[in-house]
């Protein structure tokens, strides 16, 4: 008799795996970057699945406890998927995560920049920016493009120190109020928000981080902002192209966060892989989709299924041992938040 239950138990499992609606995981709450992309996305995508997707936000600190949580009891469902963004990105290569990008299956990702962005009326001999998970690597490129080249990563630090007030705690909501209201004098978006957002005089487009270029693992231009990616602006700024030890680690970081800005898995051997690949294609080969996507995101590309794969290799193949040591040190003396050395992503590594 305990046995016929157990059976009937697992017959209804399955049975209801088979029919319950996808969920998508969002590391965040409602209404910030990530679960704003997820939202427009999953619409979007739905209509080539031809089953509903259910956003699931499980936010907190960091946004690693979402991605933890479906890494380690989740994704045993077929029918879960993770959004990951550039937040998990940048957690996995300092932070101590559960969670392990080479232990799931890649469905796809949008290869993404962010816009940097300046109040018209900001003094340029201390920028205040507010942090919140991800943010990193704009303080990182904000302070270099003020403090200019050939410089040491102790004499980045001392200007930092020196030139930028970094805010903690503030989530993209608040910190797009507080610029708004003149607290804060620089700050970072998408570049679909910050187009949104900020259109009067009173602000200022200053740089992008361009976009990582695949082939080469090198940062491009972006051709959505023509002129303006971190090393053009950094070139006009200082005569020079950037470069150096500092320059390295932020590029690191950099790649990591935007690349995997925003990202979806599921599990290693999911039945479902192949039908979502095949849709999440659909969807992106679909011009009336990618309209109404690209207003949010704007016009970036897609990579879908093995194909995130060569791009996990590049990052990998980036991620030289000093460069992220270097980092780890940045982020624990000069961030003052915990990081910590991952001997198993920088083994392989130059």
């Amino acid at each position: 008799m305990k046995m016929k239950c157990i059976i009937a138990a697992a017959i209804m499992a399955v049975s209801f795996s088979a029919t319950a609606d996808y969920r998508l995981i969002i590391p965040q709450n409602p209404g910030e970057g990530t679960s704003v992309w997820g939202s427009i996305v999953a619409k979007e995508w739905e209509k080539k699945l031809g089953e509903k997707i259910v956003l699931e936000h499980i936010p907190g600190a960091n946004d690693i406890p979402g991605f933890n949580k479906f890494y380690n009891e989740l994704q045993k469902d077929p029918k879960v998927i993770m959004l990951a963004h550039g937040g998990n990105g940048e957690s996995f290569l300092i932070h101590k995560v559960d969670y392990d990008y080479k232990q799931l299956t890649p469905i796809g990702l949008q290869n993404l920049t962010i816009v940097v962005g300046l109040r018209a009326d900001a003094d340029m001999k201390k920028l205040k920016f507010g942090y919140a998970s991800g943010t990193n690597p704009d303080a990182m490129s904000i302070n270099m493009m003020l403090c200019g080249p050939g410089k040491t990563i102790p004499e980045y630090a001392k200007c930092f120190k020196d030139r930028m007030i970094y805010v903690p705690g503030m989530k993209g909501n608040e910190r797009k109020l507080a610029f708004i209201r003149g607290e804060l004098n620089v700050t970072r978006e998408t570049p679909a928000a910050y187009l949104k957002y900020y259109k009067t005089d009173d602000y200022k487009l200053w740089f992008n981080s361009g976009i990582l270029d695949l082939k080469t693992g090198k940062l491009g231009v972006d051709p959505n902002f023509p002129g303006s990616t971190f090393n053009e602006v950094f070139k006009k700024t200082w005569g020079i192209e950037p470069s150096g030890d500092y320059y390295d680690m932020y590029v690191l970081v950099r790649n990591y966060r935007d690349v995997l800005q925003k990202s979806l898995w599921v599990s290693k051997d999911n039945p479902n892989t192949k039908k979502l690949r095949d849709s999440l294609t659909a969807m992106t080969n679909d011009k009336e989709s990618m309209a109404v996507i690209e207003a949010e995101t704007g016009a970036y590309p897609w990579i879908i299924g093995t194909d995130v794969n060569k791009a996990m290799t590049t990052l990998e193949n980036v991620t030289t041992k000093k460069a992220l040591k270097d980092l780890v040190q940045w982020t624990s003396t000069v961030f003052g938040q915990e990081a910590f050395y991952k001997e198993e992503i920088a083994k392989k590594a130059k």
